[in-house]
């Protein structure tokens, strides 16, 4: 079923259930890999009315809903998350969590403009308090922590008078922190050790600018998926876990796996469609996110590319005529 005939089915259906909940459209940030419903939440006993959006695709919390019942329940529960009567119970755990982070002062400065739970434009409100000319940061460190935001890159801000991107912050339950893997620098030495500084993509030892690269994607993992990196994890491991890339692959390789998550179309190498598992289709046995989703990226040359390259060779050579 189409996605807009699920909106107007989910309109038609929430009325009955809750006359105080308006929908008002399905909208993707395509960048992110996140799906809202924007809508309007009434409260008439506190006479107050919150404009926002509800995230119904958002890996970071887990939240992957796609039927219609699954969206009205998400949708249930952000009403019930952003009534009023519940602010000030969900503002003081918030600081007691931030009480324990007193280094990010920063971020905590950006957090605490958003906590009125409206709409806040990057380039007048959030740039400012952010110390730098780029506030993003700090909004994934936000969500990093288990936030859940929800961004509009084309809103309209009446102080800037023109369109730029705003978040705005739920009061649901925090999720479980979800930052990228990190290393210590001992252990990143090693682990270019270990892989002897070879550059999957190029296929060459390189002495500089080689990065640990996670060979399973960041943008499928879910709450779950984080492990911690010991300075002794266990060569056989680091093998299984990384490759080296340079900065410019790096970069490639994540907004190819972004596109894969987004259109479920794997990605290939060099435009080569070869696949030592499966094919550039997603495998339908394979959930979308979190880990077990990593089996659904075997076979695929961004996966592990020194392995993609060796059964590439294999296949040649065993077709030859």
């Amino acid at each position: 079923m189409r996605q807009e005939n699920i909106v107007e089915q989910i309109k038609a259906e929430i009325k009955k259930i809750n006359k105080d909940i308006e929908i008002l459209g399905r909208r993707v940030h395509t960048k992110a890999s996140e799906v809202y419903i924007d809508a309007i939440f009434k409260y008439p006993k506190q006479k107050e009315e919150w404009h926002g959006a509800v995230p119904i695709e958002y890996r970071r919390t887990g939240t992957s809903a796609k039927t219609k019942e699954e969206i009205i329940e998400v949708l249930k529960d952000a009403y019930d998350a952003m009534n009023p009567e519940k602010k000030d119970e969900w503002l003081k755990e918030q600081e007691k969590f931030w009480q324990q982070h007193k280094r990010a002062r920063v971020t905590g400065d950006i957090f605490k403009a958003l906590t009125d739970s409206k709409w806040k434009c990057v380039t007048c409100q959030l740039t400012p308090l952010s110390q730098t000319t780029n506030p993003q940061a700090r909004i994934k460190d936000i969500k990093y922590k288990g936030y859940t935001l929800a961004t509009d890159t084309n809103r309209e801000c009446k102080t800037c008078d023109k369109k730029t991107t705003h978040h705005i912050l739920l009061r649901l339950p925090r999720g479980g922190e979800t930052r990228y893997e990190t290393w210590s620098p001992k252990l990143r030495k090693r682990i270019l050790k270990v892989l002897r500084s070879y550059d999957a993509y190029e296929n060459a030892t390189q002495a500089k600018h080689l990065l640990p690269d996670h060979k399973f994607p960041e943008t499928r993992w879910d709450a779950d998926t984080k492990e911690e990196n010991p300075d002794d994890m266990p060569d056989e491991e680091i093998r299984k876990k990384f490759q080296l890339l340079d900065n410019q692959r790096n970069q490639q390789k994540r907004e190819v796996c972004r596109r894969c998550f987004q259109t479920g179309c794997r990605g290939f190498p060099f435009g080569i469609k070869f696949f030592y598992e499966g094919g550039e289709k997603w495998p339908d046995k394979a959930p979308r996110h979190g880990k077990k989703a990593e089996k659904g990226c075997v076979g695929c040359g961004w996966y592990d590319l020194a392995e993609w390259r060796k059964q590439l060779n294999k296949f040649i050579e065993e077709n030859r005529s």
